[in-house]
């Protein structure tokens, strides 16, 4: 039984950082591409950033270059996502995801690639 849990959301003022984390259990997500993707009410699910299996790639949405970054522990089964200079729309849940490759598409913003899904961490920024 595969599970992705997520933590780390929280309330934050505008600029101020948020470490996302999403620990896998089930699942070695040391072979697969994992993605962090985000929702806010009333739009659809937008990806946020990528990484490859082995950390050698990353990608990210315009919208968070410069201040988000994506990394993983493979050892601790777990992918993390910093995100510095938060802004209010950045106000969402935020999901990570898993997809079944160790190369992420090159579409990998889309949701249709990732197999596994986590129930989401909350995160408001005012």
């Amino acid at each position: 039984h595969v599970q992705l849990v997520e933590s780390g959301g929280g309330s934050v003022q505008t600029g101020g950082s948020l470490t996302l984390s999403c620990v896998a259990s089930g699942y070695t997500v040391t072979a697969y591409c994992m993605g962090w993707f985000r929702q806010a009410p009333g739009k659809e699910r937008e990806g946020v950033a990528s990484i490859y299996s082995n950390g050698g790639g990353t990608f990210y949405a315009d919208s968070v270059k410069g201040r988000f970054t994506i990394s993983r522990d493979n050892a601790k089964n777990t992918v993390y996502l910093q995100m510095n200079s938060l802004k209010p729309e950045g106000t969402a849940m935020y999901y990570c995801a898993a997809e079944t490759a160790p190369r992420c598409e090159s579409t990998w913003y889309e949701t249709r690639w990732y197999a596994y899904w986590g129930q989401g961490t909350q995160v408001t920024v005012s």
